[in-house]
Order: C-alpha cells, then sequence, then structure tokens
C-alpha cells in the first residue's frame, strides 16, 4: 500500500476477487483468516458490498457475489471494443476479410466487435452480438484452445471451414495474458480454407488486442 491508496478500498476489491473465485462461497470467518483482518472488519465491507448489490449472503451466512456485479459487467463491452477496433480494422484491411473479436459468455461465444474490409468486392457479413457455442467455429475454438496454455497450438490459430456458414472458413486466435477476460481474434472469409499468412496475421492482430487490453 502507497499513501495514495485506500486500504479499505482494497480490502473490499480483494474480498470481491475471493468471491469470485469461488462456487460456495465463503463465510466472515474464511475471509478473515484469507485477508489476514479482523473478522469485524469483514463484517463491515460486506454489509458496505451488500448495499451496493455486490456481494449477497445466504441464510447460512455465505458471502457470494451479487448480482450488481452483473451491471458493472455490461460497461466492459465498449471498453474492450474501443481497445480493439484499431487492431481489427488494421487486420481486415490487410486481409481483405472480416475481423472480430469475441468473447466467452457462458458456454457461448459472443462477438463483440466486428470490422469488414472496405476494398472487397464482398464479404461475410458478421455482426456484433452474433452468439454460437463455443465448441464450434474458429472463435469459440480458439477461446478453448487459450484455456489450455500447457498444450500450445502448433500454428498459434485455429481453422475451420462451414461450422458456422456454408461456404465460410475462419482462422482465430486466443487472446493470451489478459487477466480476467477470455477472448479470441480472428477473421471469416468465403473460401475453401485460409491461407497460412492470413492465420499468421491473425495471430498477430491476437497479440496487438491483449497488449491493448493489458
Amino acid at each position: 500500500m502507497t499513501a495514495e491508496t485506500s486500504q479499505t478500498l482494497d480490502r473490499g476489491l480483494r474480498v470481491l476477487k475471493l468471491l469470485a473465485d469461488t462456487d460456495h462461497g465463503l463465510t466472515v470467518t474464511e475471509l478473515s483468516n484469507k485477508l489476514g483482518v479482523n473478522r469485524t472488519v469483514i463484517y463491515r465491507l460486506l454489509a458496505t458490498l451488500e448495499q451496493h448489490a455486490l456481494v449477497r449472503r445466504d441464510l447460512g451466512g455465505r458471502a457470494r457475489v451479487g448480482l450488481g456485479v452483473l451491471r458493472l459487467g455490461r460497461q466492459v463491452h465498449p471498453l474492450v471494443r474501443e481497445a480493439a477496433l484499431p487492431a481489427l480494422r488494421s487486420l481486415a484491411e490487410d486481409v481483405g476479410a472480416t475481423a472480430h473479436l469475441t468473447l466467452a459468455d457462458g458456454g457461448e461465444a459472443l462477438a463483440v466487435a466486428v470490422v469488414e474490409p472496405s476494398w472487397t468486392d464482398y464479404h461475410v457479413a458478421y455482426r456484433t452480438g452474433f452468439r454460437h457455442p463455443l465448441d464450434r467455429g474458429a472463435a469459440g475454438r480458439a477461446i478453448l484452445a487459450g484455456r489450455r496454455p500447457d498444450d500450445e497450438l502448433e500454428t498459434g490459430y485455429v481453422l475451420t471451414h462451414g461450422e458456422l456458414e456454408a461456404g465460410a472458413s475462419g482462422a482465430a486466435a486466443p487472446l493470451l495474458g489478459v487477466g480476467g477476460i477470455e477472448g479470441s481474434v480472428g477473421v471469416v472469409m468465403l473460401a475453401d480454407s485460409v491461407p497460412d499468412q492470413v492465420g499468421s496475421r491473425v495471430v498477430n492482430a491476437a497479440q496487438e488486442v491483449a497488449d491493448a487490453l493489458r
């Protein structure tokens, strides 16, 4: 802690992080032990967080993340989209294909940013808000690959053909090293396959987006 930071706010944020990392919630005693602070302090922190719906406590006294966190989370997508757009525009123009940033949303892949190339005669229409299962399509498969850092992709990207749209091929690379965000950057094009150089460019774009989000 430095003179410019708030110890109380720091503790409150640490409480939220601890609760976010558990499915069964934590008791006041468990939080007190994990943070190394008095139970009275934990009671006060939880009471304050409950007032803002960021924490809820069940009948057994276990604290869990509250629904108020969802309202905060809705504002994350616009910020992520804004940070990713420059890299996506460059990618779309360079390869002449629709570029997209996709994030994991439960068991689905959600397109949060899409950029279409300006100079092509035709390209695949791919709209923001499009959802599909994580295990279908290059974007979702790349996110799943990013969950297995020990099983590195040989090329750094995932290729698919016709899984989401007949005649369309996709390439996507996972976002790596971005805390709290599971996502991928990819392109989709009307072709039988994606050229190797396009796949490599997708990997570079994913790195650019990851750097922008750190």
